[in-house]
């Protein structure tokens, strides 16, 4: 095992106990080679970017994922407890939800599915592709490097499609079922509140009713069409029979868009990119109803933007104090989650590896979603006795803020420098070093071209 820099064996000391010697000594060339890998993230790629292509026994690295006994949940508790000591005092705990699809094929995949492509679907074409889909949570955090906040994962969950789980005679969980699991899991690690941001897809009335049980705000988005109803008056006195859950209906958020007569008004927001804008907004308590579900309690933001010929959108919190200028904000770090999607494709090779064990599956994309976190904490670390370069050109003009390919690069250099340089002799303007290790350093930034 190479030597890895003080401020990343800090960081990963915090993991050693969930594995035995031999697999902890294992997970270690594996994160390494993972981080040090250009392009794809498998076993084989690792073992050659290491220097290890003539090691014999390398069955036992693919047994890490497919075989070792190791519990991943105490993983993403351990890897949250790290995130959260990033917050300030007065930081809420925002935890941002969404679900991607993992583009994977294979008869030998039991869990894949058809589903609906977002990053090629338009309003006017669907486009479905196989693969896998992850619900995932990401902590938001400020980082020293950048102004904007970044959404760190600690907990990837694997949904299995409806079809792979009749096959296998077991019920089947939505991602809204993953996700208030999630969320009980959460509250009893954290035993605070927090606020849970999600999209359109996980506005959901059964959702919101488990968020309240567990002391969790949920903040998402809300269809215009949604049926808003009044608060039940009071029952009558000496009044037999089931009291109303609800008044009377309220209102259509469609038909607000036009009514002049509502307290409309004009409030600057933060927006995306930092920025602020301007728009109009209305908002409420009323109670949310679906057939078949208790009515929920909520504040509903309307919102008018004025740049987008008056496009109207919809927000809700399950928290009635909460203003509506705050609601906003919340939903605006949400954007946060598809940046570290599109990063972990881009740098950490997402959707490259190619294990075919449902163990190892299950295993290997959250462990990739949690290196993001990691390589980030290993900077934070490392950022209290170094400085960052920010890699600019002249045809990309950063304005010193650092991106997650600034950062991986300032971990592969720490890595690079503490295995070769540290031990050289320096002669004059000279640096020596052996020549097996100039080999492999050749190899490595060959590979990387």
């Amino acid at each position: 095992m190479r030597a890895l820099p003080q401020g990343i064996t800090t960081v990963l000391n915090a993991f050693s106990g969930l594995f035995t010697l031999p697999t902890w000594q294992h997970i270690q060339v594996i994160l390494t080679g993972a981080i040090l890998c250009q392009g794809a993230r498998r076993v084989s790629s690792i073992l050659r970017i290491m220097g290890m292509s003539h090691e014999k026994r390398f069955e036992k690295y693919h047994r890490v994922f497919n075989r070792a006994r190791w519990n991943s949940i105490m993983g993403a508790k351990i890897l949250l407890g790290l995130l959260l000591q990033l917050l300030p005092s007065s930081f809420p705990i925002l935890i941002v939800v969404d679900d991607t699809i993992e583009r994977r094929k294979g008869k030998t995949i039991k869990a894949k599915g058809c589903y609906r492509d977002a990053c090629r679907s338009t309003e006017k074409t669907v486009i479905k592709c196989f693969g896998l889909k992850w619900v995932c949570l990401m902590l938001v955090v400020s980082v020293p490097w950048c102004q904007r906040p970044w959404a760190l994962p600690f907990m990837t969950i694997l949904a299995p499609s409806k079809k792979a789980n009749a096959a296998r005679g077991r019920k089947h969980n939505t991602s809204i079922d993953w996700t208030m699991i999630a969320v009980r899991l959460i509250s009893r690690w954290l035993k605070r509140a927090w606020i849970l941001i999600g999209d359109g897809g996980f506005a959901c009335i059964h959702l919101g009713h488990a968020c309240v049980k567990h002391n969790v705000m949920l903040v998402s988005r809300l269809r215009l069409d949604a049926a808003l109803y009044d608060f039940a008056p009071s029952p009558a006195k000496g009044q037999r029979g089931r009291h109303r859950e609800k008044g009377e209906r309220y209102t259509s958020l469609k038909q607000l868009a036009s009514n002049v007569t509502q307290p409309w008004r004009e409030v600057e927001v933060d927006w995306y990119s930092g920025e602020k804008k301007k728009i109009r907004l209305l908002s409420g308590i009323n109670l949310w109803y679906s057939a078949g579900e208790k009515p929920l309690s909520i504040r509903w933001v309307f919102v008018i933007d004025p740049d987008k010929d008056n496009e109207a959108e919809a927000f809700f919190s399950t928290d009635l104090s909460l203003v509506p200028e705050q609601i906003i904000n919340w939903f605006v770090l949400r954007w946060n989650i598809k940046v570290t999607f599109f990063e972990s494709r881009a740098h950490l090779g997402m959707e490259t590896q190619r294990q075919w064990s449902d163990k190892a599956i299950a295993r290997t994309t959250p462990c990739l979603m949690a290196l993001f976190s990691l390589v980030c904490l290993f900077t934070i670390e490392m950022l209290k006795n170094q400085t960052l370069p920010i890699l600019s050109t002249a045809w990309y003009n950063k304005n010193s803020e650092a991106t997650f390919s600034d950062i991986l690069a300032f971990i592969r250099r720490s890595i690079w420098a503490e295995n070769y340089f540290n031990d050289s002799r320096f002669d004059g303007e000279y640096v020596k070093i052996k020549p097996e290790q100039w080999e492999t350093l050749l190899y490595q930034l060959s590979r990387a071209a």
